[in-house]
């Protein structure tokens, strides 16, 4: 399950997985450009600041963001949007991507009593693999440069992308 383990919705991703998407998608967009300050960014995404701010703690604890105080202060991304996938994001903001308790991402226990000869697992497993192939496949650069892109960011930022050669992630 994406999100709150405790919460009985399959594969949903919370506004706080979809914020946070669209801040660092945001951020890409202004790669290289220097530091975005969350006012900026709750303005033109059309967010609550107070709720980005939440947000970005999550993102500097992962090592996705950095921050800056003081005159010209703002958030930066850590790494080169070709280098930051959706997965990262949204196991930095949700946890563990796992449609079912008997999938959890990185983790060997297993909390339930039909694991040792369930007919479904193998469902659960491959939902999960897709789920994180898909997440993992994608890269801030990408999104970044997709639908929602101004034309003239697209031009400039695809050339600045290429320019550093942090277009897609190897």
């Amino acid at each position: 399950m994406l999100g709150n383990p405790l919460s009985q919705t399959a594969f949903h991703v919370s506004s706080r997985g979809e914020y946070g998407m669209r801040l660092m998608v945001d951020l890409a967009r202004h790669w290289g450009e220097g530091s975005v300050s969350l006012h900026t960014i709750a303005e033109g995404e059309d967010l609550p600041e107070a709720y980005l701010e939440q947000l970005v703690a999550a993102l500097r604890k992962a090592g996705l963001v950095n921050g800056k105080r003081g005159a010209g202060g703002g958030y930066t991304l850590a790494r080169a949007p070709g280098q930051i996938t959706a997965g990262d994001v949204v196991r930095a903001l949700e946890g563990p991507i796992e449609p079912q308790i008997c999938t959890a991402e990185g983790e060997a226990v297993v909390n339930c009593i039909h694991e040792p000869d369930c007919g479904t697992r193998l469902v659960w497993l491959k939902l999960q693999t897709t789920i994180a192939k898909a997440l993992d496949g994608m890269t801030l650069a990408e999104l970044a440069l997709g639908p929602g892109a101004r034309r003239d960011q697209k031009r400039t930022g695809t050339q600045r992308l290429q320019a550093e050669g942090q277009g897609t992630r190897n």
